[in-house]
């Protein structure tokens, strides 16, 4: 009995005792996320034109490459192609140039059928477009006319491409 005696207090004595302060109280603040999206263009890809290997230029060589644009989505932009590095070149008639100087003619182009030069007037000869986040890909058509054959070797050219927006 004295033993269930000293156990009855010594609970009493530990409910009796006050315990610290409850921990229930919260509090509650918040933050700002922020992402500023700029306009921008870029040129992602451009796949180089090669004409192949030819002898006589008696009749149109013709060939595709591609431009990869990426702009941020509703931006509209406008690519334009210089009319290359070719000595007395235009956007008409760009030449590739080869061993001693000497030329071969070619044209870029718009569309599939070869009658829209690509230029760098907008309004005029660019492709224009809307951005979708996305790469979008445009494709340049080049022609090498008939012409009077230049001497055998490589011939080459650089055409600068700008973007617009």
């Amino acid at each position: 009995m004295l033993k269930a005696l000293r156990v009855a207090t010594i609970v009493g004595l530990a409910l009796s005792t006050p315990m610290g302060p409850a921990l229930a109280a919260t509090a509650t603040g918040n933050m700002t996320v922020r992402l500023t999206i700029q306009a921008e263009c870029k040129i992602q890809t451009a796949s180089d034109l090669d004409f192949g290997t030819a002898g006589v230029i008696a009749a149109n060589i013709d060939q595709a490459s591609n431009i990869g644009v990426q702009c941020t989505t509703g931006q509209t932009y406008n690519v334009g192609l210089s009319a290359g590095a070719g000595a007395s070149a235009t956007t008409a008639v760009r030449k590739m140039t080869g061993p001693s100087a000497a030329t071969v003619n070619y044209a870029l182009y718009r569309d599939a059928a070869r009658t829209q030069l690509w230029g760098v007037t907008i309004g005029t000869d660019t492709v224009a477009g809307t951005g979708n986040g996305d790469v979008q890909k445009l494709t340049v058509y080049g022609r090498v006319p008939p012409q009077v054959t230049p001497a055998a070797g490589v011939y080459s050219d650089t055409v600068a491409i700008t973007v617009t927006y």
